[in-house]
C-alpha cells in the first residue's frame, strides 16, 4: 500500500471483511440510477475515458461498465485486498475495457491530461489532505474535463421513522470523532470551495434522495446496523441512551413496516479550465 492517508481501512471495518463488502455493493446499487442521472447531466457520456477513484471492491465499476459500453474505466485503489476483490468480480472484462491501477489519490502516476471524467464516491470523507487529492485529479483530467465527487455531509444526513430525537447529537459526536482521526464526515459543503480553490470552474452542487420506500429497506437496514455504533458506544463517544435509540431504530427499519429512512447524498461537480 502506498501513501495511504485515510481513516479507512476495511481490514479494520466493525462489521467484518464479508459484511462490510455486502454493505459497500448495496450502497453502490442502491441509487445508483439517480447518481448516473445526474453524472450525465453533468457531461458524461458514453466514450468517454472515466476515471474512477477509491473503487474498492469494484461495484461502482461494474455499474459504470454497465452503463458506458463504449468508454474505458480506468479503476484506481490502495488497497490491494478491495482491489483483488473487484478483479475478481469483474473477471471478464476484457482489457480494452478496463484498467485496474493500485495507487494513491494523492499521486496516482497517472499522466497529465488523461482523463475525460473522475467520479470520486465517498472517498473525500475518509481522506487526511483532500485539497491534495483534489489537485491530482486536476492534473490528470483533460482540459475541459469534468470531476464529480459524491459524498455525504452528516448535517444533513436524512431521517428515520420512527423519529430517534437524539440522531443530530449522536452524528454530531460521530463527526467529531471521526475528525479527530482526520476524516470529515461533513465535506459535503465543504466540496465547492474545495475545488474552487484546487482550480475548477464551472462548480455545481446538487443531492441525490434515497428512501427505503423507493430504493428498497436492504440498504438502510445495513446503515443502520447496530453493530456498527458498538465501538462508538465502548469508546464513550455516544452515551447508552443514545445507544439504545439507535439499537430501536434498527430494530424498527429490520422488523416494522412502518418504518421508513430516507438518506441525503451530496453531489458536486467542477470542470478544468480549456
Amino acid at each position: 500500500m502506498k501513501d495511504q492517508r485515510s481513516t479507512y481501512n476495511i481490514q479494520s471495518a466493525i462489521l467484518g471483511f464479508q459484511e462490510e463488502v455486502e454493505r459497500l455493493r448495496v450502497q453502490a446499487t442502491m441509487g445508483w440510477q439517480k447518481e448516473f442521472r445526474t453524472m450525465k447531466w453533468y457531461g458524461l457520456q458514453d466514450g468517454m475515458s472515466v476515471l474512477e477513484v477509491g473503487s474498492g471492491p469494484g461495484y461502482v465499476t461494474e455499474q459504470l461498465l454497465n452503463s458506458l459500453p463504449d468508454s474505458h474505466i480506468t479503476s484506481l485503489e490502495i488497497d490491494n485486498t478491495l482491489q483483488e476483490q473487484a478483479k475478481k468480480l469483474l473477471k471478464d472484462v476484457p482489457s480494452e475495457r478496463l484498467k485496474f491501477v493500485e495507487s494513491s489519490v494523492y499521486n496516482t502516476d497517472l499522466p497529465d491530461n488523461s482523463f475525460d471524467f473522475v467520479v470520486a464516491r465517498l472517498i473525500f470523507l475518509h481522506l487526511n489532505n483532500p485539497l491534495e487529492a483534489a489537485r491530482e485529479i486536476y492534473r490528470v483530467l483533460k482540459p475541459g474535463g469534468r470531476l464529480v465527487i459524491i459524498d455525504i455531509d452528516d448535517g444533513v444526513f436524512g431521517t428515520v421513522n420512527p423519529e430517534v430525537p437524539l440522531l443530530h447529537n449522536i452524528l454530531k459526536k460521530i463527526s467529531d470523532y471521526v475528525a479527530q482521526k482526520g476524516g470529515n464526515r461533513l465535506i459535503g459543503r465543504r466540496l465547492p470551495r474545495l475545488l474552487l480553490k484546487s482550480g475548477y470552474i464551472d462548480i455545481d452542487i446538487d443531492s441525490v434522495i434515497q428512501h427505503s420506500d423507493v430504493h428498497g429497506v436492504d440498504g438502510f437496514k445495513r446503515q443502520l446496523d447496530i453493530n456498527r455504533f458498538v465501538h462508538f458506544y465502548k469508546n464513550g463517544v455516544i452515551t447508552s441512551d443514545e445507544f439504545e435509540q439507535l439499537k430501536q431504530a434498527s430494530e424498527a427499519i429490520n422488523n416494522s413496516s412502518e418504518a421508513y429512512a430516507m438518506m441525503n447524498y451530496i453531489m458536486v461537480c467542477g470542470k478544468k479550465p480549456l
